[in-house]
């Protein structure tokens, strides 16, 4: 672990009383791991903002009887090969498929995948989880 520098700040009462509610409800045992995970959750928000090199994870929830959306998304993912890091597909019950797919890239090219991913006709529900390479987080 890195040196552990000591800091002060000063913080108004009422933001001070809602800082000590999202600790205790996000059940964090102590200030400084919830102050230095907010402060690496903005780090990874900026790097995304500046389409830095990031990690994504692009799960998708979708009919595979939508005829050709197989196909098209497994495209998709074959147009991206060098980004794909690893993919899990789920069958969910006989209609119903989840495919979870990590990608490491720019930024701008994740959020360009996963929104092609998200417009197939077929495709129920698509979300993006943002991610860091860890390279700027320790």
């Amino acid at each position: 672990m890195a040196d552990l520098e000591r800091l002060s700040i000063s913080i108004e009462q009422p933001l001070l009383d809602r800082l000590e509610v999202m600790i205790r409800e996000s059940g964090y045992t102590n200030r400084s791991e919830y102050i230095r995970d907010l402060i690496r959750n903005r780090i990874v928000k900026e790097e995304w903002e500046r389409n830095e090199e990031a990690l994504g994870t692009i799960t998708l929830l979708y009919d595979h009887h939508q005829r050709g959306l197989s196909d098209r998304l497994t495209d998709l993912q074959h147009d991206h090969h060098h980004a794909i890091l690893a993919t899990t597909h789920l069958h969910l019950d006989h209609h119903l498929c989840a495919e979870m797919i990590m990608v490491r890239g720019r930024a701008a090219m994740i959020r360009k995948l996963a929104d092609g991913m998200r417009k197939e006709k077929g495709v129920l529900h698509a979300e993006l989880s943002l991610s860091s390479t860890g390279k700027k987080l320790r």
